[in-house]
Parts: structure tokens; C-alpha cells; sequence
């Protein structure tokens, strides 16, 4: 190989290793619908039992009370311990059953004053500007649900509601995430203990939008507006 063509190709070399570290540092939010699911199927009217995450949940971790878990449920519940379960199709018990397509996750913070997590690693796409998703809650009094990326609170705010094949009701929520776009870390999904009373909530559809969601005017932009206003008002009067 002569000297032009061998440095041609360690440059060829060195740009595909390049790509390769580069898709591997950028990695993308995968599975965020719970379609992934690798399970067998469980008749209706039948409860299902304890499956491993890895085949429930593809590219998902979760925790109950900060402890990393292997196993959730799949076609079940638990009305006094903190679980996480897989809802798949013949489901028709707990909640307004499947939200989207033939998977939904239900996270059950209960009686043991211990938060249910779920979370992955991922970077939130460059033209990102709201995260969205589906969720339903049991008792909404009681629930206690917090989302967040890298360790921030997000501040999820009501888009719409829609119905499930079913036709039960579910709200689909939506999320600034502006500030993060670009950026990698550790988007957290957390139903949190509340002694009053259970706090669950399903999950599902979750989405990064480039639709930008509207926060709600604050007091120190509406002060400052009316410092405008004011103003404008006092040029106005000298003339």
C-alpha cells in the first residue's frame, strides 16, 4: 500500500471510530412506548407473575426505595407492597387497562413508605422541546408522581386527555425540556410514597416533541410587563 493511500485509509479509520464513540456517548432514549416486551402471553381473566426486567422492560432500571430491582409483574398487582408492573393485552382489571398499544407500566408506591422508580440513560434529542407522555393515576388525591432529567425536576403540565381502547380516560401530560436539549443523563419516572393513601400511576407513550410548552406567566414577568405598560403610559402623557 503506498504512503497517499495508507494515510487515507487510517483517516477513513479514525472517522469511523470517531462515529462509532460518538453514537455510543449520544446514545437515544430507547423502548419509551413499552413495546419491547418479550412475554408470554397470559390468557384473560388469568393473573400473571413475576417476570425479569430485562425482558419487560428492555433499556429500563427500576428501583423500589433506591434498590435496584430484577423482577416486576406482568398481568398483576399488589394491593400492599411497592411493585412494578407490566400491563399487556388481556388486561382488564386495575386502571383503565393498556393506554397505548399492547403495553403499559404501573407503578405502585404503597403501604412501606417507599418510592417506585423507573429510569434509563439516554440523550434527549437537539431539537427537542417538551417531553410528553400518557399517565393515569389511581386516586389522584393520594398520587405523588415527579418526573426528572439528570437529577432536575421537570414540571409536567396537562396537554389533553384521551381514552383507551377500553374507554377509560387518561391524561397526557407534557414537559419543558428546552434546557436539556442536546444534553445526556438520567430521565426518571417516580411515584412517591404518600401515607395517606396509595399512590400509583400508569405510564406509557412517553415522547420528545419539538413543540414547546407555554409556561404559565410568572409574577416577575407580569411585573414586568406592567413596568412596561406604566411606562408607555408616562411617555405617552408627555407627548
Amino acid at each position: 500500500m503506498n504512503t497517499l493511500a495508507h494515510r487515507i485509509f487510517l483517516t477513513l479509520v479514525a472517522f469511523a471510530w470517531a462515529e462509532a464513540f460518538a453514537s455510543q456517548a449520544e446514545a437515544q432514549f430507547t423502548n419509551l412506548n413499552f413495546e419491547s416486551a418479550s412475554l408470554p402471553s397470559i390468557p384473560s381473566g388469568q393473573d400473571g407473575g413475576e417476570v425479569p426486567i430485562t425482558s419487560a422492560l428492555p433499556g429500563w432500571s427500576a428501583s423500589i426505595d433506591g434498590v435496584p430491582v430484577t423482577q416486576v409483574l406482568q398481568n398483576n398487582y399488589d394491593l400492599g407492597s411497592p411493585t412494578i408492573d407490566v400491563f399487556g393485552p388481556h388486561w382488564n382489571s386495575v386502571g383503565p387497562g393498556v393506554i397505548g398499544g399492547s403495553y403499559t407500566v404501573f407503578l405502585q408506591a404503597s403501604i412501606a413508605p417507599y418510592d417506585v422508580s423507573l429510569w434509563q440513560d439516554g440523550t434527549i434529542p437537539a431539537n427537542a422541546q417538551s417531553l410528553q407522555f400518557s399517565a393515569w393515576s389511581w386516586l389522584p388525591p393520594f398520587t405523588i408522581f415527579t418526573v426528572s432529567f439528570d437529577g432536575n425536576t421537570l414540571s409536567p403540565v396537562v396537554l389533553s386527555s384521551g381514552q383507551t381502547a377500553a374507554g377509560q380516560p387518561y391524561t397526557v401530560y407534557g414537559a419543558n425540556v428546552a434546557l436539556y436539549a442536546g444534553q445526556t443523563g438520567q430521565l426518571e419516572f417516580t411515584a412517591g410514597f404518600n401515607n395517606s393513601g396509595p399512590s400509583w400511576t400508569e405510564l406509557d407513550d412517553i415522547s420528545f416533541s419539538t413543540n414547546s410548552i407555554a409556561p404559565e406567566p410568572g409574577i416577575l414577568v407580569l411585573t414586568s410587563i406592567g413596568g412596561l405598560l406604566f411606562g408607555a403610559r408616562k411617555w405617552l402623557a408627555r407627548r
